[in-house]
């Protein structure tokens, strides 16, 4: 049976640091081993810069997702089925309204995007609304694809969230090739990772962000890699290209 290595991390832009603005990205990430599979759940969501409680919405929206997929794979034999990923959507939904209802306030002012990858190696499901990205590694290729490209609005610099009560823009995306490795992402790495004009992601970067993974000889978390990686995603290099939230989950299939 294979088993789940990664990092993770997530920090500040320098925009809303300067201004004073809390974190709006959330992300959880864990592996969940079964007696036949042993699946990997990454979850990132990034709360809207237009949205006063975005970063809110992004931890609700997160945790509900996270925790419905922890729950249902703790006893599944295969990944969820259409039907059951919509139900974990209006659960994240129900919950972030009910919020804006105690508050007084409107679910828009929770406005937050949602990439979700659900996979035990062989197949994998992705959830997505809005901007961010999960490309993984086709393992038989040994190339990076993005099932599901981040999703742009009507407008310049617009998207769709998870509190969209209106045509709701969720893609449910399966790949039944076997994959080696897994990167999730906020869009404030969008510009790094994907080469827009050709809608493929970038290889350089991603096998970057992969290699140390490769020396980890423990399955699990790496918390010395995660926090290089916070400390990389916080470094003048990046932050010389994105002034956003980043947020990254880097994960590596090693076979046992």
């Amino acid at each position: 049976m294979s088993s789940w290595v990664w990092a993770s991390a997530t920090c500040r832009g320098t925009s809303h640091e300067k201004s004073g603005v809390r974190l709006q990205d959330a992300l959880s990430c864990t592996s969940i081993i079964t007696p036949k599979n042993n699946f990997f759940i990454g979850v990132v969501s990034d709360g809207a810069g237009s949205a006063n409680y975005g970063g809110q919405g992004a931890t609700l929206a997160c945790r509900t997702i996270f925790s419905s997929a922890r729950f249902y794979l703790r006893d599944a034999q295969s990944l969820p089925s259409n039907s059951t990923v919509e139900y974990w959507v209006d659960k994240a939904r129900d919950r972030i309204y009910l919020a804006a209802e105690k508050r007084g306030l409107t679910s828009r002012d929770f406005a937050a995007t949602l990439i979700c990858v659900l996979t035990d190696g062989f197949e994998t499901l992705i959830i997505h609304i809005g901007d961010g990205c999960a490309v993984l590694k086709d393992e038989i290729r040994n190339q990076w694809i993005a099932p599901s490209w981040p999703e742009q609005g009507e407008f310049a610099s617009t998207t769709f969230f998870i509190t969209d009560e209106i045509d709701l823009h969720l893609r449910i995306t399966r790949v039944t090739e076997p994959i080696s490795s897994i990167a999730i992402f906020s869009d404030g790495l969008e510009r790094l990772a994907l080469d827009f004009a050709s809608q493929i992601p970038f290889d350089g970067f991603l096998d970057a962000m992969v290699k140390p993974l490769m020396k980890s000889s423990l399955p699990g978390k790496n918390s010395i890699l995660s926090d290089m990686l916070k400390n990389y995603l916080n470094s003048e290099l990046i932050n010389s290209r994105t002034d956003d939230d980043k947020s990254l989950i880097i994960a590596l299939k090693n076979e046992s």
